[in-house]
């Protein structure tokens, strides 16, 4: 793990109804929120909006891929939704660095999302776990 304080790392994803579809269908999460476009068009939403963990899914690629990258795990995750994401957005995960464990391979991380208007939809804080099939 060779993170240091200051640290930044971002991903992007274009969501489409096929990846809504695929989610529900590995989670069950067929809420009519996502479904319903009459359901939806009632609600302060007016649309179709994405399942949270499409969203907190890229955040995941982030940490596993990126930064602090293969080998890492959430050890905790402490964050809220704060605008929702719609079929056809492109949404961007940031994290940066703000705390590496002086001994062990554990990193707080400040995260959020936005859509491509700029609009944050998820902020928050994670604290990571890198393993490393070398370390003793």
């Amino acid at each position: 793990m060779n993170v240091v304080v200051g640290q930044t790392a971002s991903r992007t994803l274009h969501i489409t109804a096929e990846q809504v579809e695929t989610y529900a269908t590995l989670s069950g999460d067929y809420n009519p929120l996502h479904f319903d476009a009459d359901f939806a068009a009632q609600t302060p939403f007016e649309r179709l909006v994405v399942q949270g963990g499409l969203t907190t899914g890229l955040l995941h690629a982030l940490v596993a891929m990126d930064m602090p990258g293969p080998g890492t795990v959430f050890l905790s995750q402490n964050w809220k939704f704060t605008a929702p994401v719609f079929i056809g957005d492109t949404i961007k995960a940031e994290a940066e660095v703000v705390h590496v464990h002086p001994t062990k391979p554990v990193t707080q991380l400040q995260v959020r999302v936005t859509r491509q208007d700029g609009t944050e939809v998820l902020e928050g804080e994670a604290w990571c776990y890198t393993f490393s099939p070398d370390a003793e």
